[in-house]
């Protein structure tokens, strides 16, 4: 598979026509039409079909779609981190799921910034899950995720700073005057709970028996959409503090009492090679996990 048409149809798949297509890539149409069925040919499916006015992505299309543009970022970042030897720059691909820790990496990300300002940044959000895959992938270099994290396949620095497990609630709900919330008062109450892996073990420790005891009427994996059914008190959100800003709206955290707390960390795939720039970056949040004495 050449990138050089592999570009042509992620062209053309995001214009919708060839003609649009063929003026972004300065091609003319019967040029790109032949690249189009050649490329359809030698990878021996249909990738589109043609209507009077636009092109519809078959299945396999928008599978080819979705890696293709995985595969196209993954160039571009290597190449942007060959570029230069003798000075450190290049792109730093960092994910992140949901953890008011981002704004610590971001504090590191302006000093690295300021040393070696021909850096450059690809932040991608995702929960845990969707960060893991893309570091398996080799399309992240760094991921931010919370505890558990699978120390036989990351290596890992511990941050200088923890996450608190709570309830986000309707301010007009019953538990919204609490100071604190016990697994008793939950049991009752229709809730939202994160879909990812760990979350089950970490609630079930909590609350000394199985989640299943409790009424859980939906997932989600990023806590916004499910912050705005809180907000039409139709649930509950299990869900940690610092993520929804809830000044001035109608929501309200409320933290776990005895309080879950859990580490945040810093992972990247064992044995990964690193461009200078990414070097760069774990040598900086090193040396701040080392003075709070986090490192490991």
């Amino acid at each position: 598979m050449e990138l050089r048409v592999l570009n042509y149809f992620l062209t053309v798949a995001r214009e919708k026509t060839i003609s649009r297509a063929a003026e972004v890539l300065h091609l003319s149409q019967p040029t790109l039409s032949k690249q189009l069925k050649e490329f359809e040919e030698a990878l021996g499916v249909k990738l589109f079909i043609r209507g009077n006015r636009f092109i519809t992505l078959t299945e396999e299309g928008i599978y080819l779609a979705n890696k293709g543009k995985e595969i196209v970022s993954l160039v571009e970042s290597t190449t942007a981190n060959l570029l230069s030897d003798s000075t450190i720059s290049g792109q730093i691909a960092i994910g992140a799921g949901e953890t008011r820790a981002f704004e610590f990496i971001g504090q590191l990300l302006r000093d690295l910034r300021i040393e070696h300002p021909d850096i450059h940044f690809q932040l991608h959000s995702g929960n845990a899950d969707d960060v893991l895959e893309k570091i398996d992938h080799g399309l992240l270099d760094f991921g931010l995720v919370i505890d558990p994290i699978e120390k036989q396949k990351y290596d890992s620095l511990q941050l200088p700073l923890v996450d608190y497990w709570g309830i986000l609630v309707h301010s007009s709900h019953p538990l919204a005057k609490n100071k604190s919330i016990t697994p008793t008062d939950i049991e009752d109450i229709p809730l939202l709970v994160s879909s990812q892996s760990f979350v089950d073990k970490q609630l079930a420790e909590w609350l000394g028996k199985n989640s299943n005891s409790l009424d859980i009427v939906g997932t989600y994996n990023l806590l916004y959409n499910a912050s705005l059914l809180v907000k039409e008190n139709m649930v509950s959100a299990l869900c940690i503090d610092g993520i929804i800003n809830t000044a001035n709206t109608h929501l309200t955290f409320i933290p776990f009492s005895p309080s879950l707390t859990v580490n945040v960390n810093m992972i990247w795939k064992k044995n990964q090679t690193f461009s200078n720039a990414s070097n760069a970056f774990l040598r900086l949040i090193r040396d701040v996990s080392h003075d709070n004495g986090t490192d490991k």
